[in-house]
C-alpha cells in the first residue's frame, strides 16, 4: 500500500491576514484555530499566519502575511490568477444570496454569468483581489 501526501489546507497570501481570514470566516462559516482568534479590544494584532477550521477542527484555509501582493488583472492576462477557489450552492436563489453576502463582507464582482443555463456562476474577488467562484452545482 502506498502512502500519499494529504492536503492540510490551502494557504492564501495577503497584505492583511486578519482582514482576509475574517472575510472567509464569515463567508464560509468557519472558525479560527485555537490561538488564532482576534485579540481583545485595545491589544495589538501582529498575526502573520492564521488558520481557519471547520466545526470538527479540520483545517480548511490559512492566511500568510506578505509585504506586497500584485492584484490579478483577470480576465485580462497581464497578471494571471495563478489560483482561485470554487464554491458551490444548490440553487440560483442561493447563488444570488451568497453573492450579496460576499459583497457585504467586501467582495467585488468580477463576472456575472448567471444567464448560463448549464452552470450559472459569479466570479468575485476577495479583499486581497484573489478571485473565487460561486456556482450552482
Amino acid at each position: 500500500m502506498t502512502d500519499y501526501p494529504q492536503l492540510l489546507h490551502t494557504v492564501i497570501d495577503t497584505t492583511d491576514a486578519r482582514a482576509l481570514a475574517e472575510f472567509y470566516r464569515q463567508l464560509l462559516g468557519l472558525q479560527y484555530r485555537r490561538g488564532d482568534e482576534p485579540p481583545a479590544e485595545g491589544e495589538a494584532d501582529d498575526a502573520d499566519w492564521l488558520v481557519l477550521v471547520d466545526t470538527n477542527g479540520a483545517r480548511k484555509l490559512a492566511f500568510q502575511q506578505v509585504e506586497r501582493l500584485e492584484r490579478t488583472t483577470w480576465p485580462r492576462h497581464d497578471v494571471p490568477m495563478q489560483m482561485h477557489l470554487d464554491f458551490t450552492v444548490s440553487s440560483l436563489e442561493e447563488l444570488r444570496r451568497q453573492r450579496d453576502r460576499a459583497e457585504s463582507f467586501g467582495a467585488e464582482l468580477l463576472l456575472d454569468r448567471t444567464d448560463d443555463a448549464n452552470e450559472p456562476l459569479y466570479v468575485l474577488a476577495d479583499l486581497s483581489g484573489h478571485p473565487f467562484c460561486i456556482f450552482v452545482a
